[in-house]
């Protein structure tokens, strides 16, 4: 089965979190909404979808990519997953950003947590998640047990 893992990040976790769902299944390709040429999604059987998320939102590339892709998606072995480092609240996360066809269609579909690093973030993006999630210093909440078991499903 040939996959493709498509992500969407603003500073790196999503992307991540995407190489290693590619190091548990065969025959993954990984690929950047931001890079200029995707490949045809008609040349894999299987798609796996992330973004992470900003107040509770996809990157807006992310959205715009499943706007365009829905159908295309829907004919597919379909995952998704969403990073980040607030998992409260993960199904409204789901709700919020997928589509209800969408979400039917996935095998899996699952919040595998994020990376905050303030050294990245500007001033007001540190000030919003200090007030949101409590946390200034670095976190790295990436679950491998969770994307272990993300790509377990995905390959069955």
């Amino acid at each position: 089965m040939k996959t493709v893992i498509l992500y969407a990040s603003k500073h790196g976790a999503a992307g991540e979190v995407a190489r290693r769902i590619a190091q548990q299944l065969d025959n993954a390709c990984i690929h950047d909404l931001k890079q200029s040429k995707l490949p045809s999604l008609a040349d894999f059987d299987c798609i796996i979808f992330g973004s992470s998320l900003y107040a509770g939102m996809i990157r807006k590339e992310a959205k715009a990519f499943l706007s365009h892709n829905a159908d295309i998606l829907l004919q597919k072995k379909l995952g998704l997953f969403l990073s980040g480092i607030g998992a409260e609240g993960e199904k409204t996360y789901f709700e919020s950003n997928f589509s209800p066809d969408l979400l039917q269609k996935a095998k899996a579909a699952s919040f595998l947590g994020g990376i905050f690093d303030p050294r990245k973030a500007g001033v007001l993006e540190r000030l919003v998640i200090k007030l949101v999630t409590k946390k200034s210093a670095y976190v790295n909440i990436i679950d491998d047990a969770k994307i272990e078991q993300f790509a377990k499903v995905m390959k069955t």
